[in-house]
């Protein structure tokens, strides 16, 4: 059932990119290899894809943020920050404002980066506009959480099974070439071998 190969300083990049790999079996290639374990999964990806094609490192393909200059005491009209990074300064004023239900969820980190230059307190109005919005429409997971949108998109398909079920279903479309996401075909995988 599992045709996935090895990953190796052998393996074909086209043959590497068809199959699914943890972000872990990758951190471990490069390292194994003098290669930079640092960056997201996708990095990874195209770290080592250009290693498998040419032998060679990729450089320059993780990113260096500059490190944020923040205010003692965020307040209402404190500026948000280029780059932010979400710490525990920042939670604390959330918290305050929002109460102890807040969360860093993906959108508001999201909007947060993107809207540097507006205060603190249009960050909390645009928290609880997230929030609203969020309960009226399904979320859109980003593309390196491929489990999660397994999962999601395997139980929108199959009310009543189990998440072993779901896991089961996972772990054989992850062996098989090609993408990884949820089809119905994927069941074979809890049929019985008897």
């Amino acid at each position: 059932m599992n045709d996935r190969p090895q990953l190796s300083a052998d393996t074909d990049a086209e043959v590497f990119m068809s199959f699914y790999y943890l972000k872990e079996e990758l951190m471990r290639f490069c390292r194994e290899n003098g290669l930079s374990a640092a960056g997201s999964k996708a990095q990874l990806t195209e770290r080592i894809a250009y290693f498998l094609k040419t032998g060679r490192e990729l450089k320059n393909n993780t990113r260096h943020t500059a490190k944020p200059v923040m205010a003692e005491k965020i307040t209402d009209d404190t500026l948000i920050e280029e780059n932010i990074v979400c710490s525990q300064k920042h939670r604390t004023f959330f918290e305050e404002k929002i109460g102890k239900g807040f969360s860093f969820n993906v959108q508001f980190q999201k909007w947060l980066k993107a809207n540097a230059g507006k205060n603190y307190s249009e960050a909390v109005d645009a928290y609880h506009h997230i929030i609203k919005d969020k309960k009226k429409q399904k979320t859109t997971i980003d593309s390196q959480f491929e489990y999660n949108t397994y999962i999601r998109d395997f139980f929108d398909d199959n009310k009543g099974r189990s998440l072993q079920d779901a896991i089961k279903c996972w772990k054989y479309k992850k062996s098989l070439k090609g993408h990884n996401r949820y089809e119905r075909s994927d069941l074979t995988a809890l049929e019985d071998k008897a």
